[in-house]
């Protein structure tokens, strides 16, 4: 039934990509709503799908940082990539430069505003990210990136990369980590699920703290099981005035 079920969703997904992409594709020169909203929607087609034909849920834990913020998010799966999308309101995700290669979907994930990184290319890479990140900040979007570098299977914990801790510095921005527990319900492969993927967004990191410090706590709550961990708490609403 997994294989079945993957097998539906491929080709339900896949399929209805397609003609989404194209039409934000042609639309991105002209518009950056169609483009947020095209990928909104694309977002939304793929959590729709993975419940219709794979039987894999989301659920949230914490408050969801939309602004003013760096979010590291652990990367178990391809699953979390795709809801980058669906949970935040135009994030901008640093990735592998090599995903802007792909046809149509490449081109548009630049218009949404990307941070494409050349790895490999040590310093004039971070300076790059750096300078986008800002950019991206600035517009009041949260920066997302996965700090690990790439995926990781299940129960393993590597340390951080470089580029965490380059953003850290260079934007004065807190820290939300992202723990979630998506490997076991999609896999590589055409199994997936049934389950549910639990994206548990932790307490901030500060700003300020030494990079030893900084990581360590990072590290520790990308790695907590996102069921029973502590979430980071919603702001409470400004008090109207007189």
């Amino acid at each position: 039934m997994r294989m079945l079920g993957g097998l539906f969703y491929r080709l339900f997904f896949f399929g209805g990509s397609l003609p989404l992409c194209l039409f934000v594709a042609l639309a991105a020169p002209f518009s950056r709503t169609a483009v947020r909203a095209g990928a909104s929607a694309w977002a939304g087609w793929f959590v729709w799908c993975a419940r219709v034909f794979t039987g894999v849920k989301v659920a949230v834990r914490g408050a969801i940082p939309n602004e003013g913020a760096i979010v590291a998010l652990k990367h178990s799966s391809a699953f979390e990539t795709f809801l980058t999308l669906h949970l935040f309101d135009m994030p901008a995700v640093v990735m592998k430069a090599e995903l802007r290669k792909i046809p149509l979907w490449g081109f548009i994930a630049d218009r949404h505003g990307s941070i494409f990184v050349e790895r490999g290319k040590a310093g004039a890479a971070l300076k790059a990210m750096i300078r986008e990140a800002k950019a991206r900040a600035a517009e009041g979007r949260p920066i997302l990136i996965f700090p690990e570098g790439t995926r990781v299977p299940v129960g393993e914990a590597p340390p951080l990369k470089a580029g965490l801790y380059a953003l850290y510095g260079a934007t004065d921005l807190p820290v939300v980590p992202v723990a979630l527990d998506s490997g076991p319900v999609w896999p590589k492969g055409w199994a997936k699920g049934p389950g549910t993927v639990t994206f548990a967004f932790a307490p901030d990191v500060p700003t300020g703290l030494a990079r030893e410090a900084m990581e360590a706590a990072v590290h520790a709550a990308i790695n907590a099981d996102p069921r029973t961990c502590a979430v980071r708490m919603a702001l409470a609403p400004a008090a109207s005035a007189g």
